[in-house]
């Protein structure tokens, strides 16, 4: 009997110490994913089962466990990673914009190409990604070709329009920017523009409303005038490889560092969400470049 009682409490151990080490792998160093849209085509496909590398930029370990799941404000700190973010990347990060503001919602998280990096300026010409600082591809060439070859006219308003829908600033998914990817320390002159382009993460680091008075070219921080503002975080600029059908930073603008998870690495597995049947071809296929 008390053979059986050591044996059933070395099991129960064993069991414990499995699932501690399988619970500190997926929260120190690599979780999966699985891919649930077109938006990343042909890159990964819907129903890629996706490796994220957390310990490239540092594991992200919560100081606060007290999720609102309709959106709240993010507590965490990072571990030392081995290298930052850069353009080409493929990252996973959680969703920062609800109800027009930037808030955290715990498992509303998307995949996107990484294409523009705190410090850098983004431009999109004719359907082509156009980054300052980095002089060779972004994205998936072939999709970005075929994307400036489609008329305007087949896109609704409301599709080829994009972020800050603002009349004034006339930009779309394919013609866009230049527009600076704010970086910590950074001091800026905030003009009307430019508070109609960053009014979301003003509003989030100042906790004031922004308001714009453009016939008087001011701008006002809880009717306080706001000439300009020293941003206190590192942003990035977050599109998908399938340009003509990615709800993405054209739309709703920058990602904050702290909602990035982390970095895909590989495809585990592919299974077609449609007919339920594996893909072959993509088992344990390396996305990285």
């Amino acid at each position: 009997m008390m053979r059986m009682l050591n044996w059933m409490c070395a099991i129960l151990l064993i069991g414990v110490g499995l699932y501690a080490a399988w619970l500190g792998v997926r929260v120190f160093f690599f979780d999966q994913f699985i891919t649930p849209t077109e938006s990343m085509l042909p890159t990964l496909m819907p129903g890629d089962r996706i490796i994220v590398n957390k310990s490239i930029v540092g594991a992200r370990i919560y100081s606060d466990f007290s999720f609102n799941k309709n959106g709240g404000e993010l507590k965490s700190w990072r571990t030392r990673g081995f290298r930052s973010i850069k353009p080409n990347d493929i990252v996973v990060f959680n969703f920062p914009h609800h109800d027009g503001k930037i808030n955290f919602v715990i498992n509303n998280v998307y995949a996107k190409r990484c294409v523009a990096i705190p410090g850098d300026s983004i431009r999109i010409v004719d359907g082509f990604f156009r980054n300052n600082n980095h002089h060779g591809i972004i994205g998936v060439e072939e999709q970005q070709r075929a994307f400036r070859n489609m008329p305007d006219s087949i896109f609704p308003e409301f599709v080829l329009r994009s972020m800050p829908f603002d009349d004034n600033i006339p930009w779309t998914i394919k013609n866009f920017g230049p527009l600076y990817v704010p970086r910590k320390g950074d001091l800026i002159h905030i003009s009307s523009d430019d508070a109609s382009v960053y009014r979301m993460i003003l509003e989030w680091e100042t906790g004031k409303e922004i308001a714009i008075d453009r016939e008087n070219g001011c701008v006002f921080a809880d009717g306080e005038e706001l000439t300009c503002h020293r941003f206190s975080h590192n942003y990035y600029f977050m599109c998908g490889d399938n340009v003509s059908n990615s709800n993405d930073a054209r739309y709703w603008g920058f990602v904050p560092e702290e909602y990035i998870v982390g970095v895909v690495t590989r495809i585990t597995y592919s299974k077609d969400p449609t007919t339920g049947e594996y893909r072959r071809d993509r088992f344990m296929k390396s996305v990285a470049e």
